[in-house]
């Protein structure tokens, strides 16, 4: 017999402050830092491994440690935190950045290829003042969004789902049906500028 949604909404608190949680830990996303070891040479982290600036030289390949998991060809980084469920929400503040790239990707994608080219990646993309949506290298276009300041991901595991978030509205813009096949992390592309990440958010109620 099914509980009555009241009944179900305590018991649901209750068990979530009985593990040391409030609602409002219950509802919080993920808390990631950038992975040095996948950032491409042409990438470097600062403000504690949250945000990634580009750098047209970039380092001596001499100079990067060599590592497997290092992105080879394009420039990428990824998260160092996998997601196998749940609802998560996080945040990018755009810095001086006119191209870049902002998703999920399969924890263990080609270090080959770019974010948006295989269909191991989901991504919002951004270049030449326009949105679009990047899977398996097919564009869609995304409208009723402008050029960011501040943008938000709301990733949604078990319904295969990652939105696109307007934050000065809290309000998703473009959502893309995704088919995730394991563990993904947050991935990042730029080839401009500055990406500074915001992690361990709630999820806004209103999403």
């Amino acid at each position: 017999m099914a509980l009555p949604l009241a009944r179900s909404l305590r018991l649901c608190l209750w068990g979530a402050k009985r593990l040391g949680l409030g609602a409002a830990e219950a509802r919080r996303g993920i808390s990631f830092k950038l992975e040095e070891k996948t950032a491409h040479s042409s990438l470097a982290l600062f403000r504690g491994d949250t945000g990634v600036k580009y750098g047209l030289v970039g380092l001596e390949p001499t100079q990067v440690a060599l590592n497997v998991e290092r992105f080879r060809e394009w420039a990428v980084v990824l998260a160092d935190t996998a997601v196998t469920n749940g609802r998560h929400y996080w945040e990018v503040t755009v810095k001086r950045s006119q191209q870049f790239r902002i998703g999920v990707a399969d924890v263990d994608m080609s270090r080959d290829s770019c974010i948006g080219v295989d269909d191991r990646s989901w991504v919002f993309t951004y270049a030449q003042r326009k949105w679009h949506t990047m899977l398996a290298n097919e564009k869609a276009p995304v409208e009723g969004i402008g050029q960011p300041e501040k943008v938000g991901l709301l990733l949604e595991y078990e319904a295969q789902k990652l939105s696109l978030v307007d934050v000065s509205k809290v309000s998703v813009v473009h959502t893309l049906q995704t088919n995730f096949r394991g563990p993904v992390v947050p991935a990042f592309a730029l080839w401009d500028g500055e990406l500074l990440t915001h992690s361990g958010l709630e999820v806004p109620e209103s999403l």
